[in-house]
């Protein structure tokens, strides 16, 4: 079966398409500028190689942007399917699913309801995905679809861990409490780990660490999540491209009274504003950031090593709440391709067993990033880099449900 994976922003569309027989990606693209009033923009690679690279008119809306999609993978020329109909479904990205939902689903209208009652908890999210599944159900009436949230894998997070210390009533009329983010990526990769290793999920403690332009780490005890850093938004938890990360949520309120600013727009800030680009004033990505402290920019050098610090205390805080842990895994952007990141944050872990080889660390620095154990030969813990495959996690997901 070949199914087809959406990803829909507020004006992009990302989208792949994977054959599951062998699980190799067809052809990607990405619309964009949609509903922007300018030019839209649409790329699709097949092979690794760019076939298409269109500057269109503007794209009103996803529906013009699905027709876009599927036109270009159905294309008599370079298309590698020859009808719609060789798209057996398609699998969507979720970001929250709120306490409503701790696996997939196959979607129906009752699921599009439970995704938009979930929007005061997603709404900068929430709204461009059900966009993205009600264009491509529209374009695509009778291929069925299946939703995957971001936020499914937490749901297995105990009280203890996912409450906030507000008043109890809050949680009950409001849905106040910790969700998490990044779940999908957690779930492939805490399952890849425990199969690389040789191991059986039951029997290991492992933290995941998701590091990129939003970063989150999970303690995943026994193949669960039993706790994660982000929380009732991907706002909370360590320092991230332009988030703030934790903070004393008092500090809005004294920013606020100071600038007079409405909370509104002091969150605005803590989301678009801050991060390693409001630390460094560099910018938003590490590499620059590393670049900038490399030649001797304080301001960028206090970005990475504020990063470094808070990862270090979540995987030692962690590795206290499971009683141990057995791997520590690196993953997405920055984990996989940032080497001297993950020497920095193992510095020190020599007491709790973790020690990297640095010279096995190195070797994966990028371009050169694989699956690999990158901990000494006499470490208790093994620290590992395991590249994520979001869409592959979704790809499956959807084939089990249609396939039942």
């Amino acid at each position: 079966m070949k199914i087809l994976i959406v990803n829909a922003g507020s004006s992009s569309l990302k989208y792949q398409l994977i054959d599951m027989q062998d699980e190799s990606t067809l052809a990607k693209g990405l619309v964009e500028r949609i509903g922007m009033g300018t030019k839209g923009h649409h790329e699709c690679k097949i092979d690794g190689k760019k076939v298409v690279d269109w500057n269109e008119a503007p794209i009103e809306n996803h529906v013009q942007a699905c027709q876009m999609m599927l036109s270009a993978l159905t294309d008599k020329d370079f298309g590698v399917v020859k009808s719609m109909d060789e798209i057996g479904a398609v699998g969507h990205r979720v970001l929250h699913g709120g306490s409503k939902f701790s696996a997939s689903v196959v979607i129906d209208d009752a699921v599009e309801a439970a995704i938009e009652e979930n929007i005061p908890l997603g709404p900068l999210h929430n709204p461009a995905n059900l966009q993205g599944i009600r264009a491509c159900r529209a374009v695509m009436p009778g291929t069925p679809m299946v939703a995957v949230f971001d936020t499914a894998f937490h749901q297995t997070m105990p009280p203890k861990a996912y409450m906030y210390g507000v008043p109890y009533e809050y949680y009950e009329k409001l849905h106040v409490r910790r969700y998490g983010f990044h779940g999908t990526s957690h779930r492939f990769v805490s399952k890849r780990t425990a199969e690389f290793l040789g191991k059986n999920p039951e029997d290991l403690r492992i933290i995941t660490c998701h590091l990129g332009n939003g970063s989150s780490l999970c303690a995943v005890d026994k193949g669960k999540c039993v706790d994660t850093s982000m929380g009732i938004t991907p706002l909370e938890g360590v320092l991230m491209g332009t988030r703030s990360g934790s903070m004393d949520p008092a500090v809005v309120e004294y920013i606020c009274n100071n600038e007079g600013l409405t909370v509104s727009e002091m969150l605005n800030i803590c989301n678009k504003k801050s991060g390693l680009l409001g630390i460094s004033g560099v910018s938003n990505d590490m590499r620059d950031v590393d670049d900038a402290a490399t030649k001797g920019n304080p301001r960028a050098q206090l970005a990475r090593d504020m990063l470094v610090y808070g990862i270090r205390k979540y995987i030692g805080s962690y590795a206290a709440a499971m009683n141990g842990v057995d791997a520590i895994v690196f993953t997405a952007g920055i984990g996989e391709n940032n080497y001297k990141l993950r020497e920095d944050v193992m510095q020190g872990f020599e007491f709790m067993g973790a020690k990297i080889d640095v010279e096995k660390n190195k070797a994966l620095a990028w371009p050169n990033v694989h699956e690999a154990v990158v901990s000494a030969d006499d470490s208790k813990v093994k620290i590992l880099v395991i590249p994520t495959n979001e869409e592959i996690a979704i790809a499956r997901d959807t084939l089990e449900l249609v396939s039942k």
